[in-house]
């Protein structure tokens, strides 16, 4: 197989499936990790949250310990566009690494950037036999995600734990929130399907 998984920013892709991304690398898959953004921050009163360079510095190192190749659109964070435009660019890849398996945002999270990176590739994929959403953060949504498929991740649990910590920056705005809370949210998924982690996603298309 060659797949992409596509990400608004920097640790979207790490927090929402790296683990089954590893499974595929460990399988001899190709794995392709497209970031949206170049994933700089700043808060509402202009404080530097994060920089474009540490953002990139943290992504490679996540791809590195996932075994995918990572590519960068460098749009601005916030800044993602519902246009023709991105939808290309997330196309000429996907024809070009001849992809058959995608994984992408879901279409009604929250955050804008999420939802219109999700709705491009969405778009872009529409021939891919493969297409997976996945979900990185904990908001409410006046949808509901539709968990539909499972990967068994127990035995990259340990490495999707690295992949995420390699996201220090992130980790520590968010005061290390996100360790605890993946962890208990795999641990949860995982009970569902007789696994100790698991992740979930909801089905676009699948062919066996």
């Amino acid at each position: 197989m060659n797949v992409l998984g596509v990400g608004a920013h920097y640790d979207d892709l790490e927090l929402g499936c790296s683990g089954t991304l590893i499974k595929h690398v460990l399988k001899g898959d190709r794995v392709f990790m497209l970031v949206v953004t170049d994933s700089a921050y700043e808060s509402p009163d202009g404080r530097v949250i994060r920089t474009a360079d540490v953002a990139h510095k943290e992504g490679k190192r996540a791809a590195e310990i996932i075994g995918a190749d990572l590519i960068c659109l460098n749009y601005k964070t916030f800044m993602v566009p519902f246009d023709e435009g991105l939808t290309r660019a997330v196309t000429h890849y996907i024809e070009s690494l001849h992809i058959d398996t995608i994984y992408s945002h879901w279409t009604h999270d929250l955050h804008r950037d999420h939802q219109y990176a999700a709705k491009s590739t969405l778009m872009a994929g529409r021939h891919a036999p493969r297409f997976l959403m996945y979900r990185s953060n904990f908001y409410d949504t006046d949808q509901r995600f539709r968990a539909n498929f499972y990967s068994d991740i127990t035995h990259v649990m340990g490495q999707k734990m690295e992949v995420i910590k390699a996201h220090a920056s992130e980790l520590e705005r968010v005061r290390y929130k996100w360790l605890d809370f993946f962890k208990r949210q795999h641990e949860n998924d995982g009970q569902k399907i007789g696994a100790v982690h698991a992740e979930c996603f909801e089905v676009v298309r699948y062919l066996v």
